[in-house]
């Protein structure tokens, strides 16, 4: 890559409740303008979010704040405004979507051994503090305890880069493995809310499970497929910051993880064609020759 770029969830609009029209441009543009950097009219990109009940000033706002955050390029021709993706924000998203789409895969024997991160960040530089907690975050970490951090998966390549890259040098990165017989209270799990993991998978499977109904009996049609696709990936990207993918050997029983993910790619992968058409649809009604370059992907795609 041209750039090296940082993590998505600390580089790109956080994901809200409901329709962040930021966050859900973006998702557009890395699901259906993926690898293109022509830039796209601006009346077109408003039409888009408005499949999404976006209005047209929310819709052109957005469009100015993404571009004022350097994520968008502004061009004019005359009376006429489009934006492209900036390099920045292609890196982001080619680096964001390789990690959302193998979130989840089947992984070999776990090792036992884990990744720990102790570090000691100024109270006055809570920026600085934040900036690293999201990375930290994206690799699967999580606080056992304040300032120590643990990662169930080999890391310390990527944890040292961020601490670098940040320029925190009161830190420390080593594996470990848990001892035998150690108290139970502080097991490295309890850095995260497993009920709480369980439950985000289980709305997941209940809100898409009927979705799936309907597409595998053929009842989906252009423009629900690209919402539903659309507001599907939103929600399964937000598992990555929250489960460090945990070995099974550290889950309860019928841990739902996998069942979600089945879920995802199929409708992720079966909703492509249809979503693209409506993306087609949307965008040839401002320029045709665009409208031939819109491309969808699949989880099969890797490049």
């Amino acid at each position: 890559m041209a750039v090296q770029p940082a993590t998505p969830a600390s580089d790109l609009p956080r994901a809200q409740a409901g329709s962040n029209p930021q966050h859900l441009l973006l998702t557009l543009l890395g699901d259906y303008w993926y690898g293109r950097r022509a830039p796209l009219p601006s009346a077109a990109l408003v039409a888009l979010l408005g499949e999404f009940g976006i209005t047209e000033v929310s819709a052109r706002a957005a469009l100015s704040r993404l571009a004022r955050r350097g994520l968008l390029e502004l061009s004019k021709s005359g009376r006429h405004t489009s934006y492209a993706l900036s390099a920045r924000a292609a890196a982001v998203l080619a680096e964001g979507r390789g990690h959302i789409l193998s979130f989840g895969a089947e992984a070999g024997r776990w090792s036992g051994r884990w990744t720990m991160a102790a570090f000691s960040v100024p109270e006055g530089r809570r920026d600085l503090r934040h900036a690293l907690r999201t990375r930290l975050g994206w690799y699967g970490f999580a606080p056992l305890y304040d300032g120590l951090w643990v990662c169930p998966h080999e890391r310390i390549a990527e944890v040292t880069a961020i601490l670098s890259e940040l320029g925190i040098d009161r830190a420390t990165v080593f594996t470990a493995e848990l001892a035998r017989g150690g108290p139970g209270a502080g097991h490295p799990t309890l850095a995260w809310d497993l009920d709480a993991l369980r439950g985000g998978y289980e709305r997941l499977l209940s809100a898409y499970e009927p979705v799936r109904q309907r597409w595998r009996g053929g009842r989906v049609g252009t423009a629900e497929a690209l919402v539903a696709r659309t507001a599907l990936m939103d929600d399964w990207r937000t598992m990555p910051g929250l489960d460090p993918e945990l070995p099974a050997a550290l889950l309860p029983p019928g841990w739902p993880r996998a069942r979600a993910r089945e879920l995802f790619i199929e409708l992720y992968d079966g909703l492509a064609a249809l979503a693209v058409q409506r993306v087609v649809q949307v965008v040839a009604g401002y320029d045709e020759a665009l409208a031939d370059l819109v491309r969808g992907h699949t989880s099969r795609d890797r490049a």
